[in-house]
């Protein structure tokens, strides 16, 4: 399986399928008979402004995947970037992205994907390195098409004491997947990955994360939650590997989703695997529908029930909302979040 060689050589066989484990309930075989044609060449500067435009001391567009851009903070820099991946019309693309930070520099790294009503086929790839006391902030805002196809990718190596903390938001598409990897050295290193998915129609969104912890002393802390409606597919799944060795690690995973119809479907794979001795590390994977309770209780006090829907699904994402370090992206992110909840 080989995303890439697939678009590269329109040769869909090189395309994951259920018959990959981590790829079962995103099969893209089974969905794509042919590859799609090269995407045609757009214009970086004809695309307009993206969300974060103007909290960024810079911004890399990657349109149809015509430009790969290498992005280095120096050591005890610090800089605020936005990363933008576009897909127009209904060809196939792929675009790549470097990323280092190098010995205590601080990135905020603000990522968007923005797609247009084409069928394209999309691969992103990342390869993001964290030097000895490095930290970085990533915010990720997946906007695709309804009638694309979206695969982001990002490879992450930690070094000593890093701080790498993330936060990814999907709206899916007709399929939509974000896999992180993580290699934690452990060595104080700490990790944060959240996510949050909305998703309604036939929308279908994908998100997975892998991380291996390599030595002593690490941490990791996740948390994922997602809303689902009419017949839109969410899938989570979250594997935690401490290697044999890495005593002392210290890694927790949580998932939660409400379903808000009956056709709607969330698939859930919280894992863990434990080689080591004397480690703190713990799952929770909880699927159901809003509290008809809170429900009830906010509708006494005049709140039409549209509203307090919207009000309960809002304050169930605003966890993890909440945990997003950057100030002027965390309100980005609960307005954008807010629109399609509203909608």
């Amino acid at each position: 399986m080989n995303l890439t060689a697939a678009i590269a050589e329109r040769d869909p066989t090189q395309l994951p399928s259920k018959r990959d484990e981590d790829w079962r309930w995103t099969d893209l075989r089974g969905l794509i008979r042919q590859v799609p044609a090269a995407s045609e060449a757009v214009d970086p500067r004809d695309v307009g402004q993206g969300p974060f435009e103007h909290l960024v001391d810079a911004s890399f567009v990657v349109a149809n995947g015509r430009s790969a851009p290498s992005l280095r903070v120096e050591a005890g820099g610090s800089r605020t970037v936005a990363l933008r991946f576009l897909s127009r019309g209904d060809g196939s693309h792929g675009g790549e992205a470097a990323i280092v930070v190098a010995e205590g520099g601080r990135l905020t790294l603000l990522e968007t994907y923005e797609g247009d009503g084409g069928g394209y086929l999309s691969s992103a790839m990342l390869h993001v390195t964290l030097e000895d006391g490095a930290s970085l902030e990533r915010i990720v805002l997946a906007g695709d098409g309804a009638d694309g196809v979206s695969v982001s990718e990002a490879d992450v190596r930690l070094g000593a004491h890093a701080d790498y903390g993330q936060t990814v938001l999907l709206s899916g598409a007709r399929r939509q997947r974000i896999e992180t990897r993580v290699a934690h050295p452990g060595g104080g290193a700490k990790l944060r990955l959240d996510g949050v998915y909305l998703l309604a129609d036939k929308r279908h969104a994908d998100l997975t994360t892998v991380v291996t912890h390599q030595g002593t002393d690490g941490v990791t802390m996740q948390m994922t939650k997602g809303v689902v409606r009419d017949q839109a597919r969410g899938v989570f799944q979250g594997r935690i590997v401490v290697a044999e060795g890495a005593d002392r690690t210290d890694a927790r995973m949580e998932h939660h989703a409400l379903i808000l119809s009956d056709r709607a479907e969330v698939d859930a794979k919280p894992e863990l695997e434990i080689y080591a001795d004397d480690v703190a590390c713990s799952h929770g994977n909880t699927v159901g529908a809003l509290d008809e309770d809170a429900l009830f209780y906010a509708r006494q006090r005049g709140i039409p029930e549209d509203a307090a829907r919207a009000l309960l699904t809002e304050a169930f994402i605003g966890e993890v909302i909440d945990r997003i370090g950057h100030e002027g992206a965390r309100e980005i992110v609960r307005l954008w979040a807010a629109e399609r909840l509203r909608a």
